[in-house]
């Protein structure tokens, strides 16, 4: 991706307020974790991976909106993942307050993704309860309907 159309995608966050330390924001904007957040890396990668043969079995077995969706879901999760683990580094009050990420914006991250995963239709006892020759069979009539 050139610088052109880089910038064209970024979005600039207002300034104001308290200033956020955890990391999840620069990983949204910048898609940067911080030194201290690195191994939160592994954990997205993973996580996208697993939704990916959750549905799949591979990326080209998806439609351009589920990667798309699982993408977000990955994003969203990298904020949530550096609020949490900022908020395990410190502490979870500021003064007789709740500490502001979680406050402001921790809920309305884990509702997004919640809701993200049920629009891919993710059902953990139903993937868990199929052998392969099952899900082999319900993703070709699954296919079938859709032509």
């Amino acid at each position: 991706m050139n610088n052109e159309s880089k910038s064209k995608l970024t979005i600039k966050l207002k300034r104001g307020g308290q200033k956020v330390k955890h990391g999840g924001y620069s990983f949204m904007v910048k898609g940067e974790l911080p030194e201290n957040r690195k191994h939160v890396l592994r954990y997205l990668t993973a996580a996208r991976e697993n939704l990916i043969k959750d549905l799949g079995p591979t990326e080209q077995d998806l439609t351009a909106a589920q990667i798309i969706i699982i993408d977000r879901i990955v994003s969203k999760l990298g904020v949530v993942r550096c609020m949490e683990e900022y908020i395990r580094e410190n502490t979870v009050m500021t003064g007789a307050r709740l500490s502001p990420s979680l406050r402001e914006s921790y809920l309305a991250y884990n509702n997004s993704i919640r809701l993200d995963l049920q629009a891919l239709g993710i059902d953990k006892r139903q993937t868990e309860s199929m052998n392969l020759e099952q899900y082999v069979e319900m993703k070709d009539k699954e296919k079938e309907k859709g032509t």
